[in-house]
């Protein structure tokens, strides 16, 4: 019966949330520099076809209370590096609700709740990533 599941599991692609996601450890860019996040500008309904579209790369030690131009409140999906830590706010200059991500990928920030009603999908208007 086990066996049965977990086969049925994995036919369903359920076994790989963020099959389509770079796991932590391989957010190096091709220079082979360390990134300590990655933000994608798209994310789906279907897991396997998140972290897709236009990517901004983040360096470790970086503090933006500004996004760069066309990234204020662009951000679907993100990853954050091996040993590093992501905070982000909802408005720019630091301000509004925060939140912490540390290594992993979350492959659909609609999914990550932000207050009450709100998520964090689109919502990323400020940043600062540090790794150890």
């Amino acid at each position: 019966m086990l066996a049965l599941l977990v086969t049925l599991v994995a036919a369903l692609g359920f076994g790989g949330a963020s099959a389509q996601c770079p796991s932590p450890a391989q957010l190096r860019p091709a220079n082979g520099t360390r990134l300590c996040a990655l933000l994608y500008a798209d994310a789906s309904p279907y897991y396997e076809q998140c972290c897709a579209g236009a990517a901004l790369d983040v360096p470790p030690g970086t503090d933006m209370p500004y996004m760069p131009r066309g990234w204020a409140g662009r951000a679907s999906s993100l990853v954050v590096g091996t040993r590093c830590e992501l905070t982000v706010w909802s408005r720019r200059a630091k301000e509004g609700n925060m939140r912490h991500f540390s290594a992993g990928a979350v492959p659909r920030l609609q999914e990550v709740h932000r207050g009450l009603f709100g998520h964090w999908n689109d919502a990323i208007r400020a940043l600062y990533c540090t790794c150890k």
